[in-house]
């Protein structure tokens, strides 16, 4: 189902191709992602059933991918905390395991392929917490809770 929700709508448009970067790190989505849908419309055109959120995979080249996709993988593995707030969520960290320059640089490649996120990062407790807020328009929860594999409650 959630593959269906985030499906591009036509492989080569710019609002069509921007999930699949996002999609990719995340296994079972990876390759459905990059097909066009059977109810495709003309270039441009969101059939209604589909989500607004959509990653542009030719904004990252593939080996600029592929790291970013090892990346994502190690942040989803070593991150000590999950708070839901009103407009997405953040994922914690431990100084030791992630860096807040690490964060940055991941929401600066991030930022490319996937525009549509607004990005929060906080170093807090003297330096003894580092944070990646992930927010944006209404609906972008779901999209996060699949992508960054956040447990339901």
């Amino acid at each position: 189902m959630a593959t269906k929700l985030f499906t591009a709508t036509r492989k080569g448009t710019a609002a069509g191709v921007a999930l699949t970067v996002l999609m990719m790190t995340s296994g079972a989505g990876r390759t459905a992602a990059q097909a066009p849908t059977a109810s495709s419309g003309g270039a441009g055109e969101q059939n209604p059933e589909e989500s607004k959120f959509y990653c542009n995979i030719k904004a990252l080249s593939p080996a600029e991918r592929a790291h970013h996709k090892d990346v994502t993988e190690r942040l989803i593995k070593v991150r000590t905390e999950i708070v839901e707030t009103p407009k997405g969520y953040e994922f914690q960290y431990s100084p030791s395991s992630v860096s807040i320059v690490e964060l940055a640089e991941w929401a600066t490649v991030e930022a490319k392929c996937c525009p549509f996120f607004n990005f929060h990062l906080d170093l807090e407790r003297e330096g003894n917490l580092v944070c990646l807020g992930l927010a944006g328009a209404e609906g972008i929860k779901t999209f996060i809770r699949t992508e960054f594999q956040v447990p339901g409650k």
